[in-house]
């Protein structure tokens, strides 16, 4: 099974497409909220279900695809990662993190279930991520499973994505920062669950090491794009469209791309950015055009 694509790419119709597709999966990967425990499980789809975009596993599905494979032996992996991606936002949103009452224009766990209760739905998230590798994940080798579970893994925990959560908390109020810093602490804290998003469709496709390291070198550059558009949507964004305040990285005196560089400046990085993404790319010729697309929508998005 391939994702659709036209000389004429409409990316609006990819993602919607694309992110059914994932929907459907994740309903039938995560529990029922009849199940016990009930409140548990509600809590979960609940942060699941409330209007994520989909991009991590949108990124692996296009992964294996433009690497020659099958998008139905990356959705274990695909819906995995937003899994993952959900037990963050649920922790982040936790009044010890960011304190955020709004996630995507609707209550934020905690406010919903309560603090344990988020905690909890957290916990499963995580753990049900790699549940849902393991079981479901039958048409690859136990190789490439096993590279799998690590790329996500290294990309998840203390030199990923945690690691840069608490660089980013150790920072905040620092007036000192240069830009090397926050490039390195936003590599791990938002970066690098992209790039293994698209690492892991790739492993599953069996890529080439040629394209395995061109979906690197991609993956490292919208991840430094996409954190930037981040930044400036804090400042820029509209709130009604965001679904959540802005000007809260002010407000925690966290370190931001416009913090050091100015709104001007942290758009031609962004932009810079995106044109290496882009330039990553040329080993796979028109069947790119998704990631392409999918690049420029990383610095173009209002959400």
């Amino acid at each position: 099974m391939n994702l659709m694509t036209t000389s004429s790419f409409d990316l609006k119709n990819y993602l919607s497409s694309s992110r059914a597709l994932v929907d459907e999966a994740l309903s039938e990967y995560l529990p029922s909220e009849k199940s016990d425990p009930a409140i548990l499980h509600k809590a979960m789809r609940y942060s699941v279900f409330c209007g994520g975009k989909r991009l991590r596993p949108i990124l692996a599905l296009t992964a294996a695809d433009v690497c020659g494979g099958d998008i139905r032996d990356a959705m274990p992996a695909a819906c995995a990662l937003e899994m993952i991606h959900t037990f963050s936002l649920i922790h982040d949103d936790l009044p010890a993190l960011d304190n955020d009452d709004l996630r995507r224009g609707r209550p934020t766990c905690h406010k919903v279930f309560g603090e344990a209760m988020a905690i909890l739905a957290g916990d499963a998230l995580f753990a049900m991520g790699y549940e849902t590798i393991t079981r479901h994940t039958a048409n690859i080798g136990p190789e490439a499973l096993a590279n799998v579970l690590k790329t996500i893994s290294i990309a998840v925990g203390s030199h990923g994505m945690v690691g840069g959560q608490v660089a980013d908390l150790e920072n905040e109020g620092n007036s000192n920062l240069d830009i090397q810093t926050i490039q390195s602490i936003h590599a791990r804290k938002t970066g690098a669950l992209l790039k293994a998003s698209l690492l892991s469709g790739a492993i599953v496709a069996s890529a080439t090491p040629a394209q395995h390291a061109a979906l690197e070198i991609y993956g490292e550059k919208i991840g430094l794009a996409f954190q930037i558009a981040d930044d400036l949507l804090d400042i820029l964004g509209d709130e009604q469209i965001l679904g959540k305040p802005i000007g809260s990285d002010e407000k925690n005196q966290k370190a931001t791309y416009p913090k050091l560089l100015g709104i001007d400046g942290a758009k031609e990085a962004a932009r810079r950015a995106t044109d290496e993404a882009l330039s990553a790319l040329e080993i796979f010729g028109r069947k790119a055009e998704p990631l392409k697309a999918l690049a420029e929508y990383m610095i173009d998005r209002k959400s």
